[in-house]
């Protein structure tokens, strides 16, 4: 069993930067695959980002890359999400996941547990 707690959510301005949290319990946490996932208001739940269990390989969707930045510390079991020139449809609960396959996924349904998400709020 693994357990996922979110922080580092916020309001920010537009161009501003946040980072978030995800701690996780564990001892194997260094074996799962971990991804990012928010869903904005009316919006279903997307993919932003994943990181392989050894951070060897990290995955983006197209509209955050270059901007995200998905890492990890396994001796922490925490993984962060570095954002970077926020915009306004960055706004969204931000949700972290993890996969017991060690390799990341942009698919929901490959994760295994979830966290329960916080709020970003990017303003103009």
């Amino acid at each position: 069993q693994v357990q996922l707690v979110e922080s580092g959510g916020g309001l920010v301005q537009a161009g501003g930067s946040l980072r978030l949290s995800c701690a996780a319990s564990g001892r194997t946490f260094s074996w799962y695959a971990m991804g990012w996932f928010r869903q904005a208001p009316g919006k279903e739940r997307e993919f932003v980002a994943a990181i392989s269990w050894s951070a060897g390989n990290t995955y983006y969707a197209d509209s955050v890359k270059g901007r995200f930045t998905v890492s990890r510390d396994n001796a922490k079991n925490t993984v962060y999400l570095q954002m970077n020139s926020l915009k306004r449809e960055d706004t969204a609960v931000y949700y972290c996941a993890a996969r017991r396959n060690g390799y990341g996924s942009s698919w929901e349904p490959d994760y295994d547990y979830w966290g329960q998400g916080t709020q970003v709020t990017v303003s103009s």
